[in-house]
């Protein structure tokens, strides 16, 4: 296979690394790098030897959701290409919704484009080896698409977590919150746009385990080691068996509205605005502005 760009593969063992590799960009996620997981998580599925997946990020932190500043400064008037990530390249067909500053925004071909993210996403989900995500640092915004798609959390003590553009610019689109959390603690962080420190998502059960940042990498390699020890076909079967009961409680349907809501969300009155003083003082400053009400000053300004 064609080696990624945004990521790194590599296989020791028993267990397949897949290491988010943009650490100058708080490996911040491009239109390549869902489609490059995927391509990643298969080729671990097909290897025979692989018992488990691993997950983690170089540099700073885990993932500072999607790379949206040269996006969120490009547009001061109403072309709608600026509304989408970074990077973005649409299908051929999709393009005409792209190009032309009159054109009204589409929202199903913005569908069209984000619904393949969340495809690529939820290959951590519907991977059939365990996938052991690693954070340290930070995990907001669309980075915990990754960590919540992933079977299982080890997180660092002082990480954060969470998803600050609830306040305003986004939507999560897959939609994984409610699963991992229950109804009222998703409801008490996606109403404020609050994250979560590494100590806070085990006691809220988000994460299986916390560590000092310093002993972070010892407990994520023994977790990964107790699971390689299994025969990789008890994994599968577990797998199966578990992920079924989240899928009979309505989590494709969730995904859906919840990709829906992300395009809608960023051609609502306050998504106009904040893009506008993205153009004008830089996407920092208005994430700023946007967290300082919240007393996380700066706290999602982790895309670099």
């Amino acid at each position: 296979m064609t080696e990624p760009t945004t990521m790194t593969y590599e296989r020791d063992g028993r267990v397949a690394r897949i290491t988010l590799n943009r650490p100058e960009r708080g490996n911040g996620i491009t239109m390549e790098l869902p489609r490059e997981l995927a391509a990643c998580v298969e080729r671990a599925n097909l290897d025979t030897g692989v018992h488990v997946i691993a997950l983690s990020g170089r540099g700073s932190g885990f993932c500072g959701g999607y790379d949206l500043v040269e996006s969120a400064e490009g547009q001061a008037g109403g072309d709608d290409s600026a509304a989408r990530p970074a990077g973005t390249v649409l299908d051929p067909e999709l393009q005409q919704h792209n190009h032309d500053p009159d054109q009204t925004w589409d929202p199903i071909a913005d569908y069209a484009m984000m619904s393949r993210n969340v495809k690529g996403f939820m290959s951590l989900f519907h991977s059939e080896k365990p996938v052991v995500c690693k954070v340290h640092g930070f995990c907001v915004a669309g980075g915990t698409d990754m960590a919540l798609c992933s079977d299982l959390l080890v997180i660092a003590d002082d990480a954060k977590i969470g998803y600050p553009p609830a306040r305003v610019w986004g939507s999560p689109t897959t939609s994984m919150w409610f699963h991992r959390l229950g109804l009222e603690k998703a409801k008490r962080l996606l109403f404020t746009g609050d994250c979560l420190s590494g100590k806070e998502a085990v006691e809220w059960g988000l994460a299986i385990e916390s560590a000092p940042a310093e002993a972070l990498d010892e407990r994520f390699e023994a977790l990964l080691a107790r699971i390689a020890r299994m025969p990789v076909n008890q994994l599968v079967m577990m797998k199966l068996l578990l992920n079924q009961s989240v899928m009979q409680q309505g989590l494709h349907t969730a995904q859906m509205l919840g990709t829906v809501f992300d395009g809608i969300t960023r051609h609502t009155p306050e998504g106009y605005a904040f893009q506008q003083r993205a153009a004008e003082a830089g996407f920092k400053q208005a994430v700023r502005e946007r967290d300082e009400p919240f007393g996380d000053f700066g706290m999602s300004t982790f895309k670099g």
